[in-house]
């Protein structure tokens, strides 16, 4: 899009920068007829939307390739790497235009399911040898493959039934004879007339169950003076009260996770994954995800993108007549426009293609009933920030809405057309995308959690393990509902996900009429007040006004602070001015410019901590001011920019530590380093700063991985120390890390410690899930089973 943007000339820049929401149809149409005349438009067109370029589409000639390099490595016991060039090969493999495919396709599946057979992936090789008998039901190898499995299965009578099946369908002596030897060894199996087996594909594909606690909580919509339209109740919520569920209205997976999770249920992608069946960009888990994403394919029509001319005529927008939603459901199949080899949706950013399957859902929705008027474009009831955009932002905002467009027109063919206010709605889309959607995260296992979901035990002669739990983005969303809920930097309520599905859970108790507001991402013990504003201001145009961000809190004095060079001294000193004003209250600002003014908190509300770290602020004093670089409790100096310097070096070298603490043999001179510096860190960072947990933390990962566990509970109960002192007792963030010293003490066999450490972890994550824990953290069950004595191997 940079080619594009440097083209358009300055006046029309001009106009596109300095205008407004009403100026949308001028400015839209004067930048659509520069590049209506513009041969580079033209031509980025062709290489996003020209079937003759398309680089996403199917490829048998490629797919044959990688089906070779499978086989090789088969040959040579490599099952790994033959599983990937399977998979791959599956990628590209095309479907004949009846549906069924030539020998290509089941044999691909059979070869993975081999491999996976191999690899023990038991239940992943029976789904591959099922798809492989749906699309070629009379191939012999398949119906073979499918009952050795079943018999490593003991599932012995679904095994006798393939393999006779196999039996009747296979042509050579040799192959007739190979079977009828696994049949007697099979009748051989004491268990054969009481074992019946089913595939598990059926479990696979499945669906996706919601949660099983209904909730009965009232929401209600009302204007707020601060914040505008927000979220309450007129009843007491209690904690934990699940509050709201709602599926998407659209979603789209990040770039970052498209090889690694399924592209419709979010989920991690499986070793048996499945592809779109008309191009090469969509992962799936299962055909169930598949054909939700896609919708039933329709074998009488071309599989592929068409165009008469590389130019698209932009005056003359069109639709097709024939769509196709998801099967057994209301939802129309989201990826379908995108298919069919065009590769605009995979170069596209995440959230432009997010709203053309939004613009795409909307066209269908009309066209399923009926309605085949001019097309404008969906008017949402989202906000969008628009006029307070930059100008750079504005204009991007116009190409991607002209670009995007453009590529679906390259779909829709039929003589449907545009309405004049198209572009500008698009445009508009595009902003309303950015500003609400909503990021979708899943939980993913590191270090010891991955041995504790293969039921492996702990005991003080395994090797030094720490159960660790990484929160990853892998998709956004549209959620409507979900929208309305405001933000607050110390939420009360949760959210979380199980596959598209938002789930918000009260965290604390609710008065009535009280505001119902989740976190946007920023928060307090996460960010400093300095960084969660900036953070909001830029992604969300808006100055929070949470009670974390109008208030004096402690986390917000120390979390990037530095300690006072008085020992005697619990002060903390800041990187930013602070200064007291008349109205008893502290203004924040850095480099002469005010960031926020907190109040001070109530008498009531001033506890040890607060009052020893600033001390200066609740004095009588009228006016204060403490430069940077000052106590905030007795203005003694530091040389901060020294302090900077010196910490981020100690911490560098932690981080090396902790990254060589995975290679044997480690020897005592870094880890001798590794103390040097935390110490550097102790002497510089406020003992309740966030660098001086993260310090801690990472010691504590490094001596666990080098198995001295001591080491490693004692400094991980120094990091969550630090920790309830930034966030709260019972903030999800410290349940993690609870989970960590868990695995310690699991390692050191002290049993008894690490039962009342899962206690308290297990007590907070109830709290943030409810009965939805295990579903989540599915780790936390096999953990449980180990603290009690679950395992043989657990001491």
């Amino acid at each position: 899009m940079e080619r594009l943007k440097s083209a358009v000339p300055a006046d029309i820049r001009r106009a596109v920068g300095e205008g407004t929401t009403r100026d949308l149809p001028s400015t839209t149409s004067l930048l659509l007829a520069f590049l209506d005349d513009l041969p580079l438009f033209h031509q980025v067109i062709g290489e996003l939307a020209d079937p003759e370029l398309a680089l996403c589409r199917k490829d048998k000639g490629r797919a044959a390739e990688l089906k070779g390099r499978g086989n090789a490595c088969f040959s040579r016991r490599e099952f790994e790497q033959a599983l990937g060039f399977y998979s791959q090969a599956l990628r590209y493999a095309p479907i004949s235009s009846d549906g069924t495919g030539d020998i290509l396709v089941p044999a691909l599946y059979v070869n993975r399911a081999s491999t996976m057979h191999k690899l023990g992936l038991l239940e992943e090789c029976l789904r591959d040898c099922d798809r492989a008998i749906s699309v070629s039901p009379n191939y012999a190898k398949a119906w073979y493959r499918r009952g050795m499995v079943n018999a490593s299965l003991k599932n012995y009578s679904s095994a006798m039934h393939d393999l006779e099946v196999a039996l009747s369908m296979e042509v050579t002596s040799s192959g007739k004879s190979n079977i009828e030897q696994e049949l007697k060894l099979i009748l051989l199996k004491p268990q054969c007339v009481n074992k019946v087996g089913r595939s598990s594909s059926d479990c696979k594909d499945a669906g996706l169950a919601h949660t099983a606690d209904a909730h009965k909580v009232v929401l209600e919509c009302i204007a707020t003076p601060n914040k505008g339209r927000g979220m309450t109740s007129p009843d007491d919520i209690p904690p934990t009260s699940l509050i709201h569920v709602e599926d998407p209205l659209a979603a789209i997976i990040l770039k970052s996770c498209r090889e690694t999770h399924c592209h419709y249920c979010f989920s991690e992608a499986p070793a048996d994954v499945v592809f779109c069946p008309l191009c090469t960009i969509p992962v799936y888990c299962s055909r169930k995800c598949q054909e939700q994403a896609v919708g039933g394919i329709s074998w009488n029509q071309d599989t592929y993108l068409e165009s008469n001319s590389n130019a698209v005529d932009l005056g003359i927008l069109s639709l097709t007549s024939t769509r196709c939603k998801a099967t057994d459901s209301k939802q129309i199949a989201e990826h379908r426009h995108e298919c069919g080899g065009a590769h605009w949706a995979a170069v596209l950013p995440a959230d432009i293609v997010l709203a053309g399957r939004l613009m795409a859902q909307y066209i269908d929705s009309r066209m399923l009933t009926g309605k085949s008027s001019a097309i404008s474009g969906p008017k949402m009831d989202l906000i969008q920030h628009y006029d307070v955009d930059s100008p750079t932002s504005k204009l991007e905002s116009h190409i991607y809405a002209i670009v995007l467009l453009s590529c679906l027109q390259k779909h829709y063919k039929s003589d449907l057309s545009w309405k004049e206010e198209t572009l500008a709605q698009m445009v508009l889309l595009i902003c309303q995308v950015k500003v609400n959607s909503i990021a979708i995260v899943c939980m993913k296992s590191m270090d010891g959690s991955q041995g504790l979901t293969e039921n492996k035990g702990y005991s003080a002669a395994d090797d030094g393990v720490m159960c660790s739990v990484e929160q990853v983005k892998v998709a956004q969303a549209i959620y409507m509902s979900g929208s309305l809920f405001n933000h607050s930097c110390r939420p009360n309520v949760h959210s979380y996900f199980h596959s598209r599905t938002l789930f918000l859970r009260s965290t604390t108790y609710i008065k009535s009429g009280s505001p119902v507001e989740l976190s946007y991402g920023p928060q307090a013990g996460e960010m400093n007040l300095v960084k969660r504003q900036k953070s909001l201001q830029e992604n969300y145009k808006f100055s929070c006004q949470c009670s974390s961000c109008s208030e004096l809190h402690l986390s917000d004095l120390v979390i990037d602070s530095f300690c006072c060079p008085q020992s005697s001294c619990l002060g903390a000193v800041s990187e930013s001015t602070c200064y007291k004003s008349e109205e008893n209250c502290v203004h924040v600002s850095i480099d002469e410019s005010d960031i926020c003014k907190l109040s001070l908190p109530h008498v009531s509300k001033v506890d040890e901590d607060i009052e020893k770290v600033g001390k200066l602020f609740f004095r009588n004093n009228a006016d204060l001011k403490i430069d940077p670089g000052y106590c905030m409790s007795c203005r003694s100096q530091i040389n901060l920019s020294s302090a900077v310097a010196t910490s981020e070096k100690a911490a560098s070298k932690i981080n090396r530590f902790k990254e060589l603490a995975v290679i044997d043999g480690i020897s005592e001179i870094p880890i001798t380093d590794a103390l040097q510096s935390l110490q550097q860190i102790k002497k510089l960072r406020h003992p309740y700063s966030k660098a001086l947990a993260q310090a801690e933390d990472a010691i504590a990962e490094a001596f666990a991985k080098i198995g001295d566990q001591e080491q490693a509970r004692k400094h991980c109960e120094a990091s969550i120390m630090i920790l309830k002192k930034l966030y709260h007792p019972k903030h999800i963030a410290i349940a993690h890390e609870l989970i960590k010293l868990v695995s310690i003490e699991l390692s050191l066999g002290d049993r008894a410690s690490a039962a009342a450490t899962f206690a308290q972890a297990k007590a907070i994550f109830s709290l943030y899930y409810g009965p939805d824990v295990e579903r989540i953290l599915p780790y936390v069950d096999a953990l449980k089973r180990t603290v009690s004595g679950g395992f043989i191997g657990a001491p």
